[in-house]
């Protein structure tokens, strides 16, 4: 019995080892799609390209772990959200209130910048360029919409219990959204921008808009 195990275990770790250097690859390829799509744009990150960022001898690496361009886009878009969730949920998590925590969603989202200058110039580029017809757009659109409502349902349950003051929810939500994308890309062209500052004028700005008034 015990040299039957002994097999099991020995069989067994070549695969965990392929499924470790699998990932570790395709994260390889994905953080380089991200640097490529922040310098040269989504229209110009070709697979040749993204390649040579991420030292790899030909494109058929990437075709062997991404259908197509599609399957790579879908992936920095889950990886740039799964970093800036991390980023940014336990600071907006350690307030209490709303506007507090309105402030800590717009600080950290620009803090971002600093911390991960690529990440979300990378993702406004793939969800403003990925065209209509691609399989991955509406996919793109429902994923954006459903974080539009969960704000959009933050902001009013805020409103309900007397912590905002009286506007409508989504029109404040999509003026944020639309804000803070718009310093995002004029962070990826001016090497000038201070994050940190701008974070705080938008948060003041957003704090004076949906603030409750006796």
């Amino acid at each position: 019995m015990r040299a039957k195990n002994s097999e099991v275990k020995q069989g067994a770790a070549p695969t965990a080892d392929r499924t470790f250097t699998e990932a570790a690859r395709r994260a390889q390829i994905v953080n380089a799609a991200i640097e490529v799509i922040a310098e040269v744009g989504y229209a110009k990150a070709s697979f040749s390209r993204i390649a040579r960022q991420a030292g790899l001898s030909s494109t058929g690496m990437i075709s062997y772990h991404f259908a197509g361009k599609d399957d790579l886009m879908r992936e920095v878009v889950a990886e740039v959200l799964r970093v800036a969730d991390a980023y940014m949920r336990p600071r907006i998590e350690a307030h209490t209130t709303a506007p507090e925590r309105l402030r800590a969603h717009i600080e950290s989202n620009l803090a971002l910048l600093d911390v991960y200058p690529k990440h979300l110039h990378a993702m406004v580029e793939v969800l403003t360029g990925v065209r209509g017809e691609s399989p991955s757009a509406g996919e793109f659109r429902a994923a954006t919409d459903t974080l539009l409502d969960t704000l959009i349902t933050a902001v009013r349950t805020a409103q309900e219990a007397g912590e905002f003051g009286e506007f409508d929810p989504a029109t404040m939500v999509y003026a944020l959204r639309g804000s803070i994308d718009a310093l995002v890309m004029r962070a990826a062209h001016d090497p000038d921008f201070d994050a940190a500052a701008h974070g705080r004028r938008l948060a003041d700005l957003f704090d004076r808009a949906t603030r409750s008034t006796p």
